[in-house]
């Protein structure tokens, strides 16, 4: 697995984040979108111990400042969970996902604010585009 680089998991990222917004559109009729967040955390819970323990994987020590930041990133990942779930039981998956997805537009001005990080020219351009895109698609519809 390690043959693949960040680019091919990145895909598979998108490709998993896509079935993730269709399954979890079907899955949340009729569900409290708070229950539908908990069955899913259970669920990916689950499969993470499964898969430290097959590999044999072991929790060694980690940085209090490492445990820090994984668990505020934890509490932001829940929060973004049970708002896109909300979202996905009141509004179409082809107009959630994509403003969702404006995410990877603040994830690129986070990144340069909080981490120093640069843009080209070329990729604010791909930045500013996937924002317009985002909105176009997000409400294309009345």
């Amino acid at each position: 697995m390690a043959a693949i680089g960040w680019q091919g998991w990145a895909l598979l990222s998108a490709v998993f984040a896509a079935l993730t917004a269709i399954l979890a559109k079907v899955g949340v009729e009729g569900v409290d979108p708070d229950i539908a967040t908990f069955i899913r955390t259970l669920v990916i819970a689950v499969v993470l111990a499964t898969l430290l323990l097959v590999t044999g994987h072991r929790i060694g020590t980690i940085p209090a400042r490492a445990y820090l930041f994984l668990t505020l990133s934890g509490l932001a990942t829940g929060a973004s969970w049970l708002c896109y779930f909300r979202a996905l039981s009141l509004g179409d998956a082809a107009q959630v996902a994509p403003l969702d997805k404006l995410s990877v537009v603040l994830v690129a001005i986070f990144a340069v604010i909080f981490l120093g990080e640069r843009l080209s020219i070329r990729d604010a351009a791909g930045i500013a585009l996937i924002a317009i895109g985002a909105v176009l698609v997000a409400t294309g519809r009345a």
